[in-house]
């Protein structure tokens, strides 16, 4: 005997997604990375604080190509060495912050 399975009704959920802005995008990967506050990023560079040592420069790069959706190259990820130059980096592929 063949069933006729009847297909339930999906109805698009009443939650709204809002999209993230870039700069918060962009402080939450350092602030998760390093556990540091907001008050510090603005002049953080290189090694300003324990947690940004080589390991924790390439977890910062890895969040933030994932945050962001993007490669950097080589010679970017080298030359990240704080929170401003971090922005002109990713302005090179249309991020804007």
């Amino acid at each position: 005997m063949l069933k006729l399975l009847r297909k339930s009704k999906t109805y698009p959920s009443k939650t709204r997604i809002t999209q993230v802005p870039n700069e918060e995008k962009y402080d939450n990967a350092f602030i998760n990375t390093f556990d540091i506050t907001s008050d510090q990023l603005k002049s953080l560079k290189y090694q300003d604080v324990e947690a940004w040592d080589s390991v924790g420069h390439m977890s910062l790069i890895a969040a933030l190509e994932d945050s962001f959706d993007v490669m950097l190259d080589t010679d970017d990820i080298i030359d990240f060495s704080s929170y401003d130059v971090g922005k002109g980096i990713l302005r090179k592929y249309d991020i804007e912050l």
